[in-house]
């Protein structure tokens, strides 16, 4: 199993595999959700929100 995560095509493939799915969260709309929380937390630790 170890030797075949090792190979170039096995990091190309899990790249590839990576960014589709990263297009299918933005397409779905997820950024937007990830985003919003992302500015919650920091408006909360800065004491603003």
């Amino acid at each position: 199993m170890s030797r075949i995560l090792r190979t170039p095509r096995a990091g190309i493939i899990l790249a590839v595999t990576g960014l589709v799915f990263m297009g299918i969260g933005i397409y779905r709309g997820e950024m937007a959700v990830v985003l919003e929380k992302a500015v919650n937390i920091c408006m909360e630790c800065v004491g603003i929100g």
